[in-house]
């Protein structure tokens, strides 16, 4: 039992990782000269790469949704990690990780929402660009909350 709680409390750092490095870096949307995410947009010029603010087309409210939906996953699920090293010592067994659970469902829930804004309201007439692996480790830090999410109410129920 020691090892699967390893296993998961890895699992779950790592969930935290890419919620982070999807949230922060620079490249949910990639072209050969721009690099763009949720917070700003960086031009290249003659080599050098240059801050700039989101284009004005961007709509402010889809924008600062998937904004607040990637800030609350990650808060989210390091909530959860704490809740889960706190409810190894002070919850009787059957009741162990069930907030734990919660706290990840929330973050699964959460970057869903804004990867799939991001997905349906961006750069649609942009024939030319790419997601870039910010975009997709979005995705996949889903799919390790929803599965992390899943091992806490299983594990609710056992006895070891």
């Amino acid at each position: 039992m020691l090892i699967l709680l390893a296993g998961i409390f890895v699992l779950h750092i790592l969930a935290i990782i890419l919620l982070l490095v999807a949230t922060i870096d620079n490249a949910w949307w990639m072209t050969e000269t721009t690099s763009t995410d949720v917070w700003a947009r960086w031009i290249n010029q003659n080599g050098i790469w240059n801050y700039t603010d989101l284009p004005d087309h961007y709509p402010t409210e889809y924008l600062q949704a998937v904004q607040a939906s990637a800030v609350l996953a990650c808060i989210f699920s390091i909530l959860g990690i704490f809740v889960f090293v706190a409810q190894l010592f002070t919850l009787p067994k059957g009741q162990r990780f069930t907030i734990s659970g919660v706290f990840q469902i929330l973050a699964c829930l959460c970057i869903m929402i804004a990867a799939s804004i991001y997905t349906d309201r961006f750069h649609l007439d942009e024939a030319d660009g790419w997601y870039g692996h910010c975009f997709i480790l979005a995705w996949i830090a889903f799919a390790l909350t929803f599965i992390s999410s899943i091992i806490y109410f299983v594990l609710r129920k056992k006895t070891a």
